[in-house]
């Protein structure tokens, strides 16, 4: 198998989409370790029938977008491929669904489909993929052939540059907004989010500054924002003073959350709101868009952007999820001391800088050699075609030292050779807003002889996708995506290839997917 991975300037990017026109169609001191298309959970292209279609399951429209998209001329539409070959989403860098399915397993449930989405099982998992000198993105394409004739699974993978020691970030603004109402009172919630954050205290450097607000039935802000360096005893004081009661005004704390980081804005360093909650809303506002509405102004004239820590055995997670995404920011779960380290000690502070805004990818398929093709996931972040270079529309934001992969299961033409697809990713510098590009290609040639003999990154990201399917597919006779095993097989594959590896997070994975078959 060839490994393709690419970097090209937007000059040659143009050029060669023109072309593509002729196509027709771990912390010290610790004591442990928008809304979904439900069933259309892949992007059709080509006309071809779906793969494996459940009976009375909903089809989708011939790849075609069916949101909300904003009209507007690009210079890029006239030579753009056919857009029935084209793909084209908002990055997501979100893990809460997988961590929270992994949280329901372990206490003897299966997961309700609709919290599992495939890209953020997908996205769990540590990737190899080479990395960028500077800030922006690399691409690599890749892919394997699967057990179902025709069908293979394709892997884009976007990485930015490593994250820098802390002391070369800039400084940063955090507002905890934190959850006290009645239902955090669980053990596991409050009382880890308070041991989380104490920890992290001790950790920030002195130029970093805190802001503290507490929400149950009315919201109220504990710590104005506060400078790391000399009041680290005030803060753990106030850390130390919550407590849980009432109900739950998810609204009024994000509102109140918001006000107090622009109260605190600093200049020159990143801002950000970090909303710690089981997302149970039940008082005052409860939809996302409402509760965005109320706080718009700040998000978009002071481009602060949400962190979403989701806990608690039951969670409100499509309302943590929308508030993220339309947040300009993304969501993890924790469920135990370990997680919570690993967000708090090491995820938020790589997360504090951000390395582009408003990412999107676009994958344009060949049909020379493409008969039809499926994204797996990414419900709610797909975007229309022509929007792809539209710097208006939304996309996602992405931080240093992450790896964003997107799956395709895709049937290749029998016989068919040459080129398979050219994937590019467009995002805007954060500072200054400049557009940029870069992309990567495919040729059948490098589509790998069998996806479980296939690099470890693409097994690992095939095996995760196979188990969100199995998950949404439970009331299912049939798996949507092409060779899928069992359960038991797969959990099987999972386990042979911790062994190997060695890694803790394949383990983790394997011990889900036997529990989720013993459940199943």
């Amino acid at each position: 198998m060839r490994w393709h991975g690419a970097r090209r300037p937007v000059g040659v990017l143009v050029a060669l989409t023109a072309a593509s026109a002729l196509l027709v169609g771990g912390c010290s001191g610790g004591s442990g370790s928008g809304s979904r298309a439900g069933d259309s959970s892949y992007d059709r292209g080509g006309g071809g029938s779906a793969p494996w279609p459940a009976p009375d399951a909903p089809r989708d429209s011939g790849g075609q977008y069916d949101g909300d998209g904003r009209e507007g001329e690009q210079d890029s539409r006239d030579v753009a491929p056919a857009p029935d070959y084209l793909s084209t989403f908002a990055l997501d860098v979100d893990t809460a669904s997988y961590g929270y399915a992994r949280r329901t397993l372990a206490d003897g449930r299966l997961p309700d489909p609709s919290t599992v989405r495939p890209e953020e099982f997908v996205n769990s998992f540590r990737q190899d993929y080479e990395r960028p000198g500077g800030d922006g993105f690399t691409v690599t394409v890749d892919g394997a052939r699967t057990e179902e004739r025709d069908w293979s699974l394709v892997r884009v993978g976007l990485a930015t540059r490593p994250a820098e020691p802390s002391g070369e970030r800039p400084p940063a603004a955090l507002t905890f907004v934190i959850d006290v109402s009645g239902s955090m009172a669980e053990p596991g919630r409050l009382d880890l989010a308070q041991e989380s954050l104490g920890t992290m205290t001790d950790q920030l450097r002195d130029d970093d500054s805190v802001a503290l607000v507490t929400f149950s039935d009315e919201a109220a802000t504990v710590l104005p924002m506060t400078r790391l360096g000399g009041n680290r005893g005030e803060i753990h004081d106030a850390i130390d003073s919550l407590e849980p009661t009432d109900s739950t005004n998810l609204g009024a704390g994000v509102k109140t959350g918001y006000e107090t980081a622009v109260e605190g804005l600093h200049k020159g360093a990143t801002n950000r709101v970090v909303l710690v909650s089981d997302a149970l809303a039940n008082t005052g506002e409860t939809e996302a868009d409402a509760i965005l509405e109320r706080i718009a102004e700040s998000r978009r004239e002071h481009g602060i952007t949400l962190f979403g820590v989701g806990v608690g055995s039951d969670y409100g997670d499509a309302l943590m999820e929308q508030l993220a995404d339309k947040g300009d920011g993304h969501t993890v779960y924790v469920s135990d001391r370990q997680d919570a380290r690993e967000v708090f000690c090491e995820q938020l502070p790589r997360n504090i800088e951000l390395t582009a805004r408003d990412a999107k990818a676009q994958v344009a398929f060949d049909p020379e050699t493409v008969a039809e093709f499926r994204l797996v996931g990414y419900d709610n972040r797909r975007v229309a075609d022509e929007d792809f270079r539209d710097d208006r529309v939304d996309g996602g934001e992405v931080g240093p030292g992450h790896t964003v992969t997107a799956l395709y299961a895709v049937r290749v033409r029998p016989g068919a050779e040459g080129h398979l697809a050219t994937a590019t990713v467009r995002w805007l510098d954060p500072g200054s807003r400049t557009p940029h590009e870069e992309a990567g290609d495919l040729e059948t040639d490098g589509l790998a002889g069998s996806v479980w003999r296939a690099r470890r990154g693409l097994v690992v990201t095939a095996t995760a996708a196979y188990f969100a399917d199995a998950l949404r597919s439970f009331d299912r006779r049939h798996s949507a995506l092409p060779g899928a095993p069992g359960l038991g097989e797969l959990s099987e594959r999972a386990g042979a290839l911790a062994e190997r590896t060695e890694d803790e997070d394949i383990r983790d994975l394997a011990e889900a997917i036997r529990a989720a078959d013993r459940l199943g």
